[in-house]
């Protein structure tokens, strides 16, 4: 039987932890390519360009078009997409972002990362909400099977678009060991980023419901008190990033406040590695995988106490109301004085990195992909 991966929505650099989720899955269903089942992965240029390796994988169709004009892509579905997978002789469909294209010529699977647009409407510029809030309840229930990375959205396509539970299945996400290449010191982003001994790191674009303010906020009174300490803030630009710019300034934290953008995923490893905690005060999460990350490498975290954040950190990690500033402040106080505390994160962490692994997540993708050819959703 014949599976495809409609890619066509990930633009590399600009869906965040979605994309670092959906690379790693591929490289785990390649590993574990069963003898019934072959695959066809449909995806952009800038995918291809960005990922070389995870296209030499699988078979593959490129639409030869930029991603970042979101119309074209929406076309592509339901033209280019609907052409190639017919021409494949295709048995089932993938889509991994919660969209069944209108024009399609297999039945399908639909990936829902999360239901932020829906839960929180006002992040989003009004032609995007008006899209998510017509393809998604029509993808949902037009599914064969939907496929949710935490407990926490799969209840929400449940409640909120009345499909069947038997229907919707969590396929908790991983974390991957570093690969090769990935060797980066702590002493050399300490070097290349001018970092202090002890610093705090949160890696997220700076979108809204990522809650940099109430971190930097937080961080004001931690840099009052200890003066070598710095925070770090990684990922990409957003909604928010001159907003957090001048917050910066305002605070007067300009040099102790580095806010790297974007960088390598090796540096990104060895700043987590070498943070004394990663805060995550992230008000909404369809997993919250930066979380798993840090435990993986051996780094308290301290976090949100909203959406899947307590599903993924159970008892491994500091959790707080996303508003609290004090709290915030507090904690991060107590993880610099606090060494056995400290200690205690970091090994309660490693044990719950134990419960999440990719070659899991595919194992549980690929019996996704035989229940729904076979007609079975319970």
């Amino acid at each position: 039987m014949k599976v495809g991966c409609n890619l066509l929505w990930l633009v590399p650099d600009r869906v965040g932890g979605s994309e670092e989720a959906t690379v790693a899955l591929l490289r785990q269903i390649a590993a574990q390519r069963p003898d019934d089942l072959d695959y066809v992965v449909y995806a952009l240029d800038d995918f291809a360009m960005a990922h070389p390796d995870v296209v030499a994988l699988f078979p593959h169709r490129l639409a030869r078009l930029t991603g970042r004009l979101k119309p074209l892509r929406v076309g592509a579905e339901n033209t280019w997409l609907a052409s190639e997978t017919r021409k494949d002789g295709l048995d089932l469909v993938h889509h991994m972002n919660a969209v069944l294209p209108l024009v399609r010529r297999a039945p399908g699977v639909v990936t829902v990362h999360d239901l932020q647009p829906f839960d929180m409407p006002g992040n989003f510029h009004p032609v995007k909400r008006r899209y998510v809030h017509a393809t998604v309840p029509r993808s949902v229930r037009g599914a064969e099977i939907v496929v949710t990375p935490s407990e926490f959205v799969r209840q929400g396509v449940i409640d909120r678009f009345g499909v069947a539970p038997e229907k919707v299945r969590t396929t908790w996400w991983g974390v991957d060991a570093p690969r090769s290449g990935d060797d980066v010191t702590v002493a050399q982003v300490q070097d290349r980023y001018g970092l202090p001994p002890r610093w705090f790191v949160l890696n997220a674009m700076t979108w809204p419901h990522k809650n940099h303010a109430l971190l930097v906020r937080a961080f004001a009174t931690v840099a009052a008190k200890e003066h070598d300490v710095m925070l770090v803030l990684t990922g990409g630009e957003g909604q928010q990033e001159e907003e957090l710019a001048e917050l910066v300034r305002r605070l007067g934290l300009g040099g102790r406040v580095r806010r790297t953008g974007r960088v390598p995923r090796p540096d990104l490893l060895a700043i987590l590695r070498g943070a004394t905690a990663l805060t995550f005060p992230s008000r909404y999460e369809g997993f919250g995988l930066p979380v798993l990350e840090a435990m993986s490498l051996g780094t308290p975290v301290i976090a949100a106490r909203t959406t899947s954040i307590p599903e993924v950190a159970g008892d491994a990690a500091v959790l707080l109301d996303p508003d609290d500033i004090e709290g915030w402040t507090q904690a991060m106080l107590e993880v610099l004085a606090d060494e056995a505390e400290r200690a205690r994160l970091v090994e309660a962490g490693r044990r719950r990195v134990e419960s999440f692994s990719w070659a899991t997540t595919a194992s549980q993708t690929i019996q996704v992909y035989r229940d729904a050819l076979a007609g079975k959703a319970s």
